[in-house]
């Protein structure tokens, strides 16, 4: 049976592999790491990019916590009993020079509970400036093609999930083109959304799958829209889209929640944040322009491949 070292030694190497890939492809930019400690034991690396060529600023974080479950916590698990925790995993978001070159996120993730009782977590999902249908698709392909070389079941249902999970209900919009997202996927356990069952050998070789598609992913796009010329405007509408990321991060992600609900590093936590943003009141926008065109795509349930 797997241990939870093994899987914490996995998301180690996955960071590194991917700082890697980055700053391969950024040309300029150098992560810089701060090491941490977690108030109630083990800690983790939070590497940060900033002012690159591509990456304005970006992060890469490696985690391994554990501590007693707080009441909090126990309440969202549907926890009678204290517990302790376990939890390791890799978080990134990439926020971009250029607005033609998106956002970015992934999380891929282990829990475990004093109990036994263990899941995986993750996924990754784009949040274009600006919406490329081309770049959509091929998106979404790469994340397909991943999910069914472990189960082709999975793509279909963890697209749904991504698009209700990565939805801002206070403005009625999806942050961006969506991805895939699963949690609380228990080894030998029927999953009651995808209702399969799998080892947790299997469990773990298709969230190393999905964090594996990251860099390769990632890097393509940075490459496809890096060097493309843009406006002063463009670069405002980039600003206003990144202030509805901030608002998704702040008042509706999980994993921030569930960070600062821990006693989290609140730095590592808040990394997820763009440098810049703006709110505009009010702000109009023309129809039939492209930005028009990009909010016509932020809806739930739209087949990017078909």
């Amino acid at each position: 049976m797997i241990s939870k070292e093994q899987i914490a030694d996995f998301y180690k190497n996955l960071q590194d592999d991917i700082c890697k890939a980055i700053e391969a492809t950024d040309g300029k930019g150098k992560f810089r790491e701060d090491k941490w400690n977690h108030t109630s034991g083990g800690g983790g690396r939070t590497r940060v990019l900033e002012n690159g060529n591509i990456i304005e600023k970006g992060g890469v974080n490696f985690s391994a916590v554990e501590g007693e479950v707080s009441e909090a916590l126990k309440k969202q698990l549907q926890l009678e009993q204290n517990a302790s925790f376990f939890a390791t995993g890799v978080s990134i978001v990439m926020h971009t020079q250029n607005p033609h070159v998106p956002i970015i996120h992934m999380n891929t993730r282990y829990f475990e509970l004093s109990d036994g009782t263990c899941w995986f977590g993750g996924g990754i999902d784009l949040t274009p400036h600006y919406v490329d249908l081309d770049q959509a698709r091929w998106f979404h392909q790469q994340l397909k093609n991943t999910c069914d070389s472990h189960d082709t079941g999975f793509y279909p249902i963890f697209k749904e999930w991504a698009d209700n999970y990565f939805f801002i209900p206070h403005r009625d919009e999806t942050r961006g083109v969506g991805g895939i997202f699963y949690d609380y996927m228990k080894p030998d356990l029927a999953h009651p959304k995808t209702k399969l069952t799998h080892t947790k050998e299997q469990l773990f070789e298709f969230n190393k799958a999905v964090g594996e598609t990251f860099a390769p992913t990632y890097t393509h796009l940075m490459q496809l829209n890096a060097k493309k010329e843009f406006s002063e405007a463009e670069k405002k509408w980039q600003l206003y889209r990144r202030g509805r990321y901030v608002e998704f991060n702040l008042v509706w992600d999980r994993g921030t929640k569930f960070g600062l609900e821990t006693n989290g590093r609140t730095e590592s936590i808040l990394m997820s944040l763009p440098p810049q943003a703006e709110w505009i009141y009010d702000r109009k926008i023309e129809e039939g322009s492209k930005e028009s065109e990009t909010i016509s795509y932020l809806k739930k349930g739209i087949d990017f491949i078909s």
